[in-house]
């Protein structure tokens, strides 16, 4: 949680923490975004981590991560600027409602064309405009066959 975090920021800040690593991963995402204005922040790839010599990922991994960051044999994944990242994240979630629409259509289409209705031989988008009219009509039982 965001407080949890915040909290997290003002407790490594009194222990004079100016570094942070992290495992790059799913869940990396909050906690830079929190970190990033107080801390030198590294999102550090798993498996270079792993390829290092010496101890492999276990209870003690964060140790580890520490370790490697303090000795310098850490190399930080690129993370784009704060805008970049804002601005992927409106693109990726754009793309996936465009395709979750796409299907509902489809959807919608194949329920109709099950019930014997074939908008699509009249309206070219069965849920624009002239796609509801019709089908407003058929609803209201004024359309004709």
């Amino acid at each position: 949680m965001t407080a949890d975090l915040l909290e997290l920021s003002d407790w490594l800040m009194s222990c004079g923490v100016t570094h942070v690593a992290m495992e790059s991963g799913e869940y990396w995402k909050p906690i830079f975004n929190i970190l990033e204005n107080n801390f030198e922040v590294m999102q550090v790839n798993a498996q270079h981590i792993s390829e290092v010599p010496g101890r492999k990922m276990d209870v003690s991994g964060a140790e580890w991560i520490a370790d490697l960051l303090r000795h310098g044999l850490l190399t930080a994944s690129f993370v784009p600027p704060v805008g970049q990242r804002e601005l992927r994240e409106l693109i990726r979630f754009r793309i996936t409602f465009v395709k979750e629409r796409a299907t509902l259509v489809n959807r919608f289409q194949k329920v109709l064309e099950s019930a014997n209705i074939k908008l699509t031989s009249i309206a070219s988008d069965v849920v624009r405009v002239s796609g509801q009219a019709i089908q407003e009509a058929i609803i209201a039982g004024t359309a004709t066959s």
